[in-house]
């Protein structure tokens, strides 16, 4: 399905990585962005297919999805408000590795590779901020690995969580639990164990396909140390 476009007529971007662009470069690649609307559970990419566009989620969330052999898909990286999608295509690559996956639905800002690649030739300070955007999503996919092999799925669960709610900057989301199995490659059983244990401790309720994250120092401190570590990496400030 084809994502509903519009002109966005906000001199105000409600993306991160565009709203940390200087003014004057933001007015001027305004003409160039069209905000669009995401509907949860569209496939923007599939691997090895060609892509034209990158995607600048506002409120939306974005998985990033490997195939595992017996095991469908496995999630590597999650993108918000905070960055990008499309990253090959600032890397002068036209093919998609990964499936991207509408996980939260909402809008984006959608650009053309084309114009993108004329930017960056351009623009120290969009070149400055993708590579910032790039180097993150790298070492998120790499901690997440780390993560799925090192640690137990309750540990795992709350940092998924924390990382959702910082994406979409809302502490309650959908989510189904046949959905985060899928995201974290486990059996549905596992992950209905691993969040009624978070939620009869009342760190979470969860109810018709929802999740709201009722104390979220409780679930930090059930979460992993991994949630630090990216938080600290999306955080640091651009060199």
């Amino acid at each position: 399905m084809s994502p509903r476009t519009r002109r966005d007529p906000k001199s105000h971007p409600a993306n991160l990585l565009l709203a940390a662009l200087p003014s004057k470069t933001y007015r001027r690649l305004q003409n160039g962005l069209e905000r669009v609307q995401l509907t949860f559970g569209d496939v923007l990419y599939q691997p090895g297919d060609a892509t034209e566009h990158v995607y600048f989620p506002n409120d939306s969330m974005l998985s990033l999805l490997v195939a595992v052999e017996g095991n469908g898909a496995l999630e590597v990286g999650m993108v918000g408000r905070e960055g990008m999608v499309g990253i090959p295509l600032a890397l002068g690559r036209p093919n998609s590795p990964v499936r991207v996956l509408v996980q939260g639905g909402g809008s984006a800002m959608r650009m053309t590779g084309a114009r993108l690649a004329s930017e960056l030739k351009k623009n120290g300070g969009v070149k400055q901020q993708l590579d910032r955007c790039i180097y993150t999503s790298m070492m998120t996919a790499m901690q997440i690995a780390a993560c799925n092999q090192s640690h137990v799925l309750a540990q795992r669960l709350a940092r998924w969580l924390l990382m959702v709610r910082d994406r979409v900057g809302s502490s309650e989301f959908p989510l189904t639990q046949e959905f985060l199995a899928r995201m974290l490659g486990v059996r549905r059983a596992g992950v209905t164990d691993a969040a009624g244990n978070l939620q009869r401790r009342g760190l979470i309720s969860y109810s018709r396909g929802r999740i709201k994250i009722l104390n979220l120092e409780g679930v930090r401190a059930a979460s992993c140390a991994c949630y630090e570590v990216i938080r600290k990496m999306e955080s640091a400030p651009a060199r």
